[in-house]
């Protein structure tokens, strides 16, 4: 069974930074492309970024570009968001998500954005 389980979330000042972790387990993560989506409340879902699965190639909303960091540790089979710079509108439930297929670039899952599975959220609040 493919779980997803992130964590890392909470209340931080406005300019301050957080790091978010997803552990993966059920499937081969090194063979997989994976993503960070969040939904701010009263929002619909935003592709926020992706890696594949290498860790080589990454992706990014413009609206992160710059402020956010995606990495992996396929020895460790967890995935990391490194949220710099936060502001208020980053407030959101922040999810991780695994591609449908290995064959999956990080190119074909930024242009799809199909998931086939997601955790179940860490929340991220930024306010002074």
């Amino acid at each position: 069974e493919v779980q997803l389980v992130e964590s890392g979330g909470g209340l931080v000042q406005p300019g301050g930074s957080l790091r978010l972790s997803c552990a993966a387990s059920g499937f081969t993560f090194r063979k997989y492309a994976m993503s960070w989506v969040r939904q701010a409340p009263g929002k619909g879902f935003e592709w926020v970024s992706v890696i594949n699965s290498a860790g080589g190639s990454t992706y990014y909303a413009d609206s992160v570009k710059g402020r956010f960091t995606i990495s992996r540790d396929n020895a460790k089979n967890t995935l990391y968001l490194q949220l710099n710079s936060l502001q208020i509108e980053d407030t959101a439930m922040y999810y991780c998500t695994k591609s449908p297929s290995g064959d999956y670039s990080g190119a074909d899952y930024w242009r799809t954005k199909k998931a086939d599975a997601w955790g179940r959220g860490t929340q991220v609040t930024v306010s002074s």
